[in-house]
């Protein structure tokens, strides 16, 4: 029996794990990622990692700048089925209507929850119970297309952006490969998503990495975490940048204090005052300074230097 062609769009980490699996088990004809980017300030080109994975395991790569007008490559390679996964950008209808099997998604919520760019800093961000991925065929609107499959996993209180992401992953790439051979033999029944349950998650602005200490400790906890490690929450301490990139809740209230003022120092975090009670910042970064833990910086210090200071 003749191997499934299968043509892979995708770009960042998240996506790796899913094209190690299609690679294993699929004829992967063709890679398509976006553009390599420049970097840093002598602007070195960088590979995505998907890129770097096809470069590894020899299988052609093309990377079109507009793939709205630039795609006849795609349709020259002749694939049964197109898979997509973070990809990031608008897949161009005669793209959508090519592949026998159709162009198939693996996003990173329970879809309709959390369209767009960002579903899993938003999940932690909106304190929701649980996420997890969808298998789903792909439409000309953002993450619109009937649902195939869904595999749910919950979001544990300890959780940030880096473990959730990396457990979707792996769920994605399990998920696909479960559900690829139902759609090759015709035994799904995709479900039409509710456009009343839908909620978005655009990608994340400078302005959302800017915590607000007049906000609950809840929130501004989830915040940290789904972050964290990047691009990072941040507040300003004397008007520089104070990157926080782990936190825990506190049952300790300070009635009397300022919002966002450093009103404690313990061991190993600094309590900080919110609107409805104290959070304790365990991890951070000053600007021009290394990422370190509180107790690390508290080696033969006080801490007495931020007692009293205002993250604002």
């Amino acid at each position: 029996m003749k191997k499934i062609r299968v043509v892979f769009m995708g770009t960042p980490n998240f996506s790796v794990p899913v094209l190690e699996g299609l690679i294993e088990n699929y004829e992967v004809v063709l890679v398509v990622t976006q553009s390599d980017k420049c970097v840093g300030r002598h602007k070195e080109i960088k590979f995505s990692p998907i890129k770097e994975l096809a470069l590894k395991k020899k299988i052609p790569i093309f990377q079109p700048a507009k793939i709205k007008t630039d795609y006849q490559e795609i349709l020259n390679t002749k694939a049964d089925i197109i898979i997509t996964c973070a990809y990031g950008q608008i897949i161009p209808k005669e793209i959508l209507e090519f592949p026998q099997y159709g162009c198939i998604n693996v996003h990173a919520s329970l879809l309709p929850k959390l369209r767009g760019g960002a579903p899993i800093h938003k999940a932690i961000i909106n304190n929701y119970p649980r996420t997890g991925i969808t298998i789903m065929y792909m439409v000309e609107k953002m993450d619109a297309g009937d649902i195939i499959s869904q595999k749910e996993t919950v979001i544990k209180p300890d959780d940030n952006l880096e473990s959730l992401h990396d457990r979707l992953s792996l769920m994605g790439k399990d998920l696909l490969l479960k559900t690829i051979p139902d759609i090759i033999n015709k035994n799904i029944k995709p479900i039409k998503q509710d456009e009343n349950e839908v909620t978005y998650a655009y990608n994340i602005t400078r302005e959302e990495e800017h915590l607000n200490f007049n906000e609950s400790s809840i929130d501004i906890y989830n915040r940290i975490r789904g972050l964290s490690p990047t691009p990072g929450a941040f507040a300003y301490i004397d008007n520089k940048i104070i990157k926080i990139y782990k936190a825990e809740l506190s049952d300790s209230f300070f009635t009397t204090k300022e919002n966002g003022e450093i009103s404690k120092i313990y061991k190993d975090g600094l309590g900080v005052s919110t609107k409805d009670r104290e959070i304790i910042i365990k991890e951070f970064q000053f600007e021009g300074k290394k990422r370190m833990t509180v107790k690390e910086y508290l080696n033969g210090k006080t801490g007495d230097e931020l007692l009293g200071k205002v993250l604002k």
